[in-house]
């Protein structure tokens, strides 16, 4: 179900065989627009009380549901501000981990991760691998994590992954990641499109990343033009760059061409498939966005694969490895960010 909505969400034309879903899912549209902007009132009003940590707080979310590429900026301005000699902690959710985040849970600090994948979560894991000089946190109440952090007494800047909408913490720069490709969905919030709240709030944002994951980038380029002209906000683009692909296990890269089979469990799967154009794609298999493997999903996937080389996401191989037996070989894309994280950030 959830991957039929996201691709009905992101569909370019609606067919007639379209419109009684349309019809049936537009009135809880409307109640779900009237209650985010609702809440986004009482947040700027402050009738919703807020806290604001002595830490610089930099948030760093989006306004669609799925991947649009916020939690690899999010590290990459947590590793920047790191080489700057800053103390950085990341402020996670935890979606999808098994760990209670009613309360604050060190995913990792001092280099040590201290959870597996499963407990903290696949993007909290992923940070904790990517940012090791970086403290990860997970809790549902960011202003709860922010408190432990500063306790701690020796970290300088909090980098809220998926913070665009938890406005509880108050942030010094407001970051908001919009995919290029899939931009807005349709335009309409959740359950008809995409959009967690209306597109009007992008105006909440300081800044605007535009991520691209294509290979071409005037298109791209564009649209950081358009968002300019219509939300008066300094945008950034970021592209995505394949790199290599890699033995999860075993670090050693995967030659050109060869036969593979792709699977991912991510919010855009296809942005992911055309990264592999240099190799014979054989196919593909989608599973929903966090999904949690399992070893007889491995098995099914070794089927589907039928020799050929079994190929996903650096996000879906954190998953991977803890289940692997020393018989499977899954590969793994590298994607380096290519933003510039200064300019960003404009010495804060």
């Amino acid at each position: 179900m959830k991957l039929f909505l996201t691709n009905f969400h992101y569909k370019k034309h609606y067919e007639i065989k379209d419109y009684p879903l349309l019809a049936i899912l537009f009135p809880f549209s409307l109640i779900y627009g009237a209650a985010a902007s609702f809440r986004n009132f009482l947040y700027k009003k402050e009738i919703l009380k807020t806290y604001k940590s002595p830490l610089y707080t930099i948030a760093v979310g989006n306004l669609t549901t799925g991947g649009t590429g916020k939690t690899p900026v999010a590290a990459a301005i947590a590793k920047y501000l790191d080489s700057k000699g800053e103390k950085v902690a990341i402020l996670s959710r935890g979606y999808k981990g098994s760990l209670d985040n009613r309360e604050v849970n060190v995913i990792a600090e001092d280099g040590i991760i201290n959870h597996t994948v499963a407990e903290a979560g696949d993007e909290p894991f992923w940070l904790a691998k990517n940012c090791p000089d970086c403290m990860v946190v997970t809790c549902a109440s960011r202003s709860k994590a922010a408190k432990f952090v500063e306790s701690k007494g020796k970290y300088t800047k909090l980098v809220l992954d998926d913070g665009y909408q938890h406005q509880r913490l108050k942030r010094d720069m407001n970051l908001l990641v919009v995919d290029a490709d899939k931009q807005f969905s349709n335009g309409f919030v959740l359950p008809l499109g995409a959009l967690r709240e209306p597109i009007h709030e992008a105006k909440r944002a300081d800044k605007i990343v535009v991520v691209n994951k294509n290979f071409e980038s005037e298109n791209a380029k564009k649209y950081c033009a358009e968002l300019r002209k219509r939300f008066n906000r300094p945008v950034f683009l970021c592209n995505m760059i394949p790199q290599y692909v890699y033995n999860i296990k075993t670090g050693v890269w995967l030659d050109k061409p060869n036969d593979i089979f792709a699977f991912s469990a991510v919010g855009q799967p296809q942005q992911f498939y055309d990264f592999l154009q240099n190799f014979n794609l054989c196919g593909t298999k989608d599973y929903p966005d966090h999904h949690i493997y399992t070893e007889k999903d491995i098995e099914d996937l070794k089927k589907l694969a039928d020799g050929k080389k079994l190929v996903t996401t650096e996000k879906d191989a954190v998953k991977l490895r803890e289940i692997m037996g020393d018989d499977v070989e899954i590969y793994a894309l590298k994607l380096k960010p290519d933003l510039d994280v200064k300019g960003l950030l404009n010495a804060c």
